[in-house]
């Protein structure tokens, strides 16, 4: 039997697993316990856990990063929670120059077996400071897994897998999947954290995605059916390490590829997508490589602006009319 659940209901379910699994997994990040989390995901979780388990941590991304990969190196396996994917800037140093490369400068004594979960994305109204996209920037750095759950069942069984990997693990959630709703079964299903996920079969264009620009994808390939279009649609799931032998393989069939990344444009993942497949399929492709992407300004905090500055149906619509030579 599933049951019909939120997003937000499905990372939940999945922290609660781990920490019952095992008694060295814990949770701290702002307001995780006594206010139920910035988005209410650890709701309820610290009268189940107690306060060892599900910590409240001071205002300082630097200071309960750092806590965690010392945690982490302790023996622990300690889930941070950064409030949003902003925030982590100021905790860079910890993350790049600690977590990222202590397996490389301890040749190889030691990893850091640390979990960070944060809220990324746009579309909820929270202004410049809250609504960036910045996971590309994290899948640039050797020695992280870079993770994108966009389905309920990705955000639930990611994080075992992720709390079992010797090396830190990065898991950016949309903040505009949480209110998503969808069937969920009581037992968790295992998660491959390093492949990419065919969402919809299709011949005539692939579209890449991940995140929640998924389901803005999976609608546009509905609307380009309706136009006797065939549009597979991958989700990424994982930016690093990248499964691009799956988009490769999608392309080499469709011939054509449209990559669609919330990131601003220039720099963005997008554009790594890009140039690998310029780099390794180009004479499989009949068109060139369209991407959508953010317009290049700080997210509006006003909503017809917001919805106006990031990709939506309508421009994935036009990019793969445009690899099929349909432009309207």
């Amino acid at each position: 039997m599933t049951e019909r659940v939120t997003y937000r209901d499905a990372v939940r379910a999945g922290l609660c697993e781990a920490l019952r699994r095992d008694e060295r997994v814990f949770l701290m990040g702002e307001d995780v316990g006594r206010y139920g989390g910035c988005y209410a995901v650890s709701r309820g979780m610290q009268e189940e856990f107690g306060e060892e388990r599900v910590r409240d941590t001071p205002l300082s991304e630097a200071g309960f990063v750092g806590a965690g990969i010392g945690a982490a190196l302790g023996g622990l396996r300690p889930i941070v929670e950064v409030m949003t994917v902003n925030f982590s800037l100021l905790a860079l140093d910890q993350v790049l120059n600690t977590a990222a490369t202590l397996r490389h400068m301890s040749g190889d004594q030691f990893g850091v077996p640390l979990v960070i979960r944060m809220a990324t994305g746009a579309g909820r109204q929270l202004a410049a400071q809250h609504s960036h996209s910045l996971e590309g920037w994290f899948a640039h750095v050797p020695g992280l897994k870079v993770l994108t759950p966009a389905t309920l069942a990705d955000a639930r069984g990611m994080l075992w897998p992720a709390l079992e990997d010797p090396d830190p693990v990065l898991i950016f959630e949309h903040v505009g999947l949480y209110n998503l709703e969808g069937e969920l079964p009581p037992e968790p299903a295992p998660v491959d954290i390093a492949r990419a996920a065919v969402r919809r079969a299709g011949d005539d264009v692939t579209l890449v995605t991940y995140g929640g620009s998924l389901w803005k994808t999976l609608e546009a390939a509905e609307r380009l059916a309706g136009e006797g279009v065939s549009a597979e649609v991958i989700d990424l799931r994982v930016l690093r390490p990248l499964d691009d032998a799956t988009v490769f393989a999608s392309a080499r069939r469709t011939h054509r590829a449209v990559i669609v990344d919330e990131g601003w444009r220039s720099g963005s993942f997008a554009a790594e997508v890009s140039a690998r497949l310029v780099e390794q399929a180009f004479f499989d492709l009949e068109a060139p490589v369209e991407r959508v992407c953010s317009v290049e300004v700080p997210i509006p905090y006003a909503r017809h602006l917001e919805q106006a500055a990031l990709p939506q149906a309508e421009a994935i619509v036009a990019a793969a009319r445009r690899t099929l030579g349909r432009e309207r």
